[in-house]
């Protein structure tokens, strides 16, 4: 008895991935800066100060304190004498005044503007 054999082959396939640069465009990209003058705007403060002496011979039981009355600091001073009894011999005023003076200086401002150009070019690597 004869057997005959059957040769099937196995096919298989296989994938093989390459890849390659195309070239599809180009960009520019540039910046312009535009300078602007303006004129800053502040106002400036300066404070004074007034010194008033005023005379006293008051006798006190005891130290008044400092005290603030509207924009007047009062500093009593006080002095013992031989018979310790306090006397307020005068008060301090100091007074302040604020006076306010509108400025205006000129300063250069910087902005920058962004310009992108697309240049389209169909070439291939």
């Amino acid at each position: 008895m004869v057997i005959a054999e059957t040769i099937i082959p196995k096919v298989e396939e296989r994938l093989n991935v390459e890849k390659r640069m195309v070239v599809d465009g180009a960009v520019s990209v540039s910046t312009r800066t535009v300078s602007t003058s303006v004129n800053a705007e502040a106002s400036l403060e300066q404070q004074q100060i007034d010194v008033t002496r005023i005379p006293f011979d008051a006798e006190i039981s005891e130290a008044p304190q400092i005290r603030t009355e509207g924009n007047t600091t009062i500093i009593p001073v006080i002095e013992e004498r031989f018979v310790k009894r306090l006397f307020l011999v005068e008060e301090v005023h100091i007074r302040r005044h604020t006076t306010t003076e509108p400025i205006s200086i000129p300063v250069v401002l910087r902005t920058q503007t962004v310009f992108i150009e697309r240049n389209q070019e169909n070439k291939e690597n």
